[in-house]
């Protein structure tokens, strides 16, 4: 029989959960009712929204029913990498809608954009509140190099709905380049997926150590990608003028977030190296 926990909706993270379901709700529906477009940025912005509000939603109603404690996975791993990676996702909405789509002084675009920035505001709280704290004992997710993990698969996101399918396939140097976002974003998501899971003891191998290795890996092959994209990408070709959404903004765009996911893919490894090789576990 389920039993209803109302104590779940009236602790902070509930109450801060409930505001998230409110203003995404809201964010979605006043920029559906401004108007549609057909860019990729605008289905990413719809998304996020949606995606964020019905999954908080879920989120606040397994907990409700108790039934998150039958759920076959770590619900405090899955519950933090979520309100980390929806702080992210809201955080693009709320830069990339007013930029592209809220330019003119129209009430519901600017609403829209108002109301998700109080929904960025209520995830960055909630991650806050789940976040390990110095000395606690909890998942991998839940701390910095589990956090650092969302950061990376969100930024690759980003890059990939900035890519432009019909001019990276030109070059040589630029499909190295998708297939370094590609490669470690998937290695990303599926260390994300093992711990949620809880598939990380199946390891034949100090996870740790192989981390560790993967993070030395990725940050080579992002210095080539840092180095090759633009090299590639803005050789002979200029902004156009004029542009606005034009494909060109579009390379900008993930030259400038691939040199953010190298120094997040170093802050990561450095992270790792100190926890393997400088720390003595107790």
């Amino acid at each position: 029989m389920v039993t209803l926990d109302v104590h779940t909706l009236t602790v902070p993270v509930g109450v801060v959960r409930m505001l998230e379901v409110l203003l995404s709700c809201v964010s979605f529906s006043v920029a559906a009712s401004a108007g549609h477009d057909g860019s990729s940025y605008w289905a990413w912005c719809m998304f996020t929204w949606c995606f964020c509000c019905f999954t908080t939603l879920l989120i606040l109603v397994l907990e409700l029913t108790r039934l998150s404690a039958r759920v076959p996975i770590s619900w405090d791993d899955f519950t933090t990498a979520f309100a980390m990676l929806a702080t992210l996702m809201v955080l693009a909405a709320s830069v990339i809608y007013p930029n592209f789509f809220a330019r003119t002084a129209l009430p519901r675009p600017i609403a829209a954009t108002a109301m998700s920035c109080l929904c960025f505001v209520a995830y960055a709280v909630e991650v806050g509140l789940t976040r390990a704290k110095p000395g606690e004992v909890s998942g991998f997710l839940s701390t910095v190099p589990g956090l650092l993990k969302v950061l990376e698969a969100f930024v690759a996101c980003i890059i990939f709905i900035s890519l432009d399918s019909g001019f990276y396939p030109r070059f040589g140097g630029l499909q190295w380049c998708v297939a370094v976002y590609s490669l470690c974003f998937i290695f990303a998501l599926l260390i994300i997926l093992f711990t949620i899971c809880r598939l990380l003891a199946l390891f034949p191998f100090s996870f740790d150590k192989v981390l560790t290795g993967y993070n030395v890996l990725a940050v080579l092959m992002y210095m080539t990608a840092v180095v090759v994209w633009p090299l590639y990408a803005f050789q002979n070709n200029p902004r156009p003028s004029p542009c606005r959404q034009c494909p060109w903004d579009g390379l900008l765009v993930v030259s400038f977030m691939t040199c953010v996911n190298l120094v997040v893919y170093i802050v990561d490894t450095v992270y790792s190296v100190r926890l393997v090789f400088f720390i003595s576990p107790v």
